[in-house]
């Protein structure tokens, strides 16, 4: 693990020539594959020839490289043999997405960075005592691919559960046949089972299903947190979305000021940042991973020739669709996040929303990190912990102006509703000028809709969507009602 700090070093040090060292040997690795002879990657020399040469691609673009692999041809977009795929949705929204995991992007990126982040945290914490007990991992379900060929389909947390080396199996928890359960309400009860008596230091996982499972252990205990079932728990590990809202309902069930929490961007197609300061809610862009960043200024988003920029060209605070090719064969693939850049030595980043989850329906473009900030001011003035939220525009009608409708689950709900929408609502303003502009005067919009709905709602929308566990997560923001207009069907709640 000291090795392993001066190499991320040596990155640190020359992040640019990193970044283009790897996009040659990315290219230089695929250019036998059909991809690569069809884009001609041989006379690639440059960035610049690389950007030329190469669309900038999304899913549905590549797709259809992405299903011949799924039945089972080979050397389409990466030169090794891929037969294991991630499944992704993003959010409750849409249909899946197959992402391709070659043995290489499993070595070199994924396992890599769940090293790396074990790495940071003892360079951080050299007392640590992580080591003595097992990290209990929140994991997905997989399963054989069922368009016959030899292949398996699962959350990318199954994909790596099922391919980890036998050490790394031996310090966690539970087993595998528990870890990679598909029917989620079962899989929380077995859980509970067969780690309460473990000595659990670690716990990884998306904090909305972590939350579940820590219910449900205090539940069967009787305990009132979770330090009191493991006390020598020290860290949990999160990601997926953002913390922010999550932050009080976590410090209530780990009452330590000494608990130590770090964030992760790993996602189906990679694992791209790690939070190495522990106080601190930025990441740092990890760029010895098989992966070849560009950002997509968002202005540039939805044009048919968009502008992209490399590390040396990025603006700090600036919002950026982010663009990567990896070592599994996505090439220039808008995976649909957006970051901003807060300093560049080292290129530490913050996530701040998917390019297609925000409202801009009257011109407020807010984001997702406007939102959660806006939720943890009016948690934070009333008294109040949300549990989980989705918002989505009420359009013009009449006379009226348009309005945000907020479909709020609350953990500990406020004295009064009223006053917490104002406080979110002026929160909204104070940090969204153009959220701000629209609200002056009620001109473009009223004050937002906000409605508690009952504990369980969201579980069970997604339970009716067939979307429980793993890495589905309720999509924040929607710039439709398709959402907001389901839960709201579902529960017989009238706008």
């Amino acid at each position: 693990m000291k090795k392993r700090i001066h190499q991320i070093e040596l990155f640190l040090k020359y992040p640019e020539e990193v970044q283009q060292e790897w996009m040659k040997r990315l290219v230089d690795t695929a250019k036998y594959t059909e991809f690569g002879t069809q884009y001609d990657f041989k006379s690639i020399r440059t960035t610049d020839e690389f950007k030329a040469r190469l669309p900038i691609q999304n899913y549905d673009s590549l797709k259809p490289y992405i299903d011949r692999t799924l039945n089972g041809e080979q050397n389409v977009l990466w030169p090794t043999e891929i037969k294991w795929f991630a499944k992704s949705s993003g959010t409750t929204a849409g249909k899946s997405k197959f992402i391709p995991v070659s043995q290489e992007a499993m070595e070199e990126c994924h396992y890599k960075g769940g090293k790396d982040l074990l790495s940071i945290y003892c360079n951080l914490n050299p007392d640590t005592q992580i080591f003595t007990g097992k990290g209990l991992t929140m994991g997905g379900s997989h399963q054989a691919n069922l368009q016959g060929s030899d292949s398996f389909v699962g959350d990318i947390s199954a994909v790596l559960m099922q391919n980890l080396p036998f050490w790394a199996q031996m310090i966690r928890t539970p087993e595998l046949s528990i870890a990679l359960m598909d029917k989620w309400e079962t899989k929380i009860e077995r859980m509970v089972e067969t780690t309460v008596n473990e000595n659990v230091t670690s716990i990884s996982g998306v904090p909305t299903w972590t939350l579940v499972l820590a219910k449900k252990v205090l539940e069967v205990t009787g305990k009132k947190n979770l330090l009191e079932v493991w006390p020598n728990l020290e860290l949990f590990i999160h990601g997926a979305v953002s913390f922010t809202p999550y932050r009080d309902q976590f410090r209530e069930l780990l009452p330590s000021d000494s608990f130590n929490y770090l964030e992760t961007y790993n996602a189906s197609e990679g694992f791209f940042g790690i939070q190495d300061r522990l106080h601190s809610e930025d990441m740092l862009l990890m760029l010895d991973y098989g992966v070849y960043y560009e950002f997509m200024p968002m202005e540039e988003y939805g044009k048919e020739h968009p502008r992209t920029v490399g590390l040396e060209d990025i603006e700090l605070n600036k919002n950026y669709a982010l663009i990567i090719s990896t070592n599994a064969g996505l090439w220039r693939y808008l995976i649909g996040d957006t970051i901003r850049f807060t300093e560049k030595s080292p290129y530490r980043f913050r996530i701040t929303g998917r390019t297609r989850l925000f409202i801009n329906a009257f011109g407020e473009e807010v984001i997702i990190e406007n939102t959660d900030e806006a939720i943890r001011i009016a948690c934070e003035k009333t008294g109040s912990l949300v549990k989980d939220y989705t918002v989505a525009p009420v359009y013009f009608s009449g006379r009226e102006n348009g309005a945000h409708e907020w479909l709020i689950e609350f953990e500990r709900p406020p004295a009064s509703l009223e006053y917490f929408t104002e406080v979110m609502d002026n929160a909204l303003k104070s940090l969204n000028s153009d959220y701000e502009a629209k609200r002056y005067r009620d001109l473009a919009l009223r004050q937002p809709i906000v409605h508690a709905l009952a504990d369980g709602t969201f579980m069970n929308w997604m339970r009716h969507k067939n979307k429980l566990g793993g890495q589905h997560k309720v999509p924040r923001l929607s710039n439709d009602r398709q959402f907001v207009e389901e839960i709201l069907e579902l529960m017989h709640v009238t706008a």
